[in-house]
């Protein structure tokens, strides 16, 4: 790897961390920034899972006393959704680069739209006592099923469709669904690293290039997040999804 190649994926991942703390949406950039300097892709996917994975942890730790007072339903849906997350990864492995590659711009612009559509699938705000209309639990779960393999698979737009259908079937208010949702994140991306590691599909060069700009960057944008405005950060983060779903069509 060339200096120039480590440089592009340290700014790759210093934006990814900035738009992370402005809007959401950084896997989109560390998986670009990864394929742009030619890693495959399933190595890009792979790679950048690992680098996603300190914020989702941070992300958690923030929430940790609403996680504590959800435990035992907490550990129902990480059982679940860590069987879901082993599925879509070992899933993935099981495509070789070309046939994945045929497959990732239809995926980027399905999770474009999904980003795209983001604020319109947040759940509304509600009391900690109101609860989400009943009956519906079992499909709730299975639905996370779903997501949590397509986290394993894929992964971008994961947390919002987390949190949409959470919203849907879950009571309490959105600090409690995201606090919900940040650890089912840590652990559809612990199972599905633990795979990837396993399978041999990591870029371990270009992880120590693109980490430490994806920590900085999500230092840098808190203060991003106070002066940049959320509908701009949201246009680039669509911009370049589009920018690489035709990138994927043409290559």
């Amino acid at each position: 790897m060339t200096f120039l190649t480590a440089l592009l994926l340290f700014a790759g991942g210093f934006m990814s961390g900035v738009v992370n703390a402005v809007a959401g949406g950084g896997t989109f950039i560390t998986f670009g920034a990864l394929t742009l300097v030619g890693v495959p892709p399933i190595s890009a996917n792979a790679t950048s899972a690992i680098a996603q994975f300190p914020g989702y942890v941070t992300s958690a730790l923030a929430y940790r006393k609403d996680i504590a007072r959800i435990w035992r339903k907490a550990i129902s849906y990480a059982l679940l959704s860590g069987a879901g997350a082993l599925a879509g990864a070992l899933l993935l492995l099981s495509f070789d680069n070309v046939a994945f590659k045929a497959i990732v711009p239809w995926l980027l612009i399905a999770a474009t739209i999904l980003f795209a559509a983001g604020p319109r699938l947040m759940p509304k705000r509600r009391t900690q006592d109101e609860a989400a209309p009943t009956g519906r639990a079992l499909s709730g779960k299975l639905v996370q099923f779903m997501t949590s393999i397509y986290g394993g698979f894929f992964g971008a737009g994961m947390g919002i469709m987390m949190l949409a259908t959470l919203g849907l079937t879950e009571r309490g208010d959105y600090h409690h669904l995201n606090a919900l949702k940040n650890l089912l994140s840590i652990v559809i991306a612990a199972v599905a690293i633990a795979v990837f590691v396993s399978g041999g599909v990591v870029a371990w060069r270009e992880v120590a290039a693109i980490v430490p700009g994806v920590a900085a960057g999500g230092y840098s944008g808190v203060w991003a997040a106070k002066r940049l405005p959320l509908a701009l950060t949201r246009f680039f983060v669509v911009a370049f999804g589009l920018f690489l779903a035709c990138y994927y069509f043409y290559v």
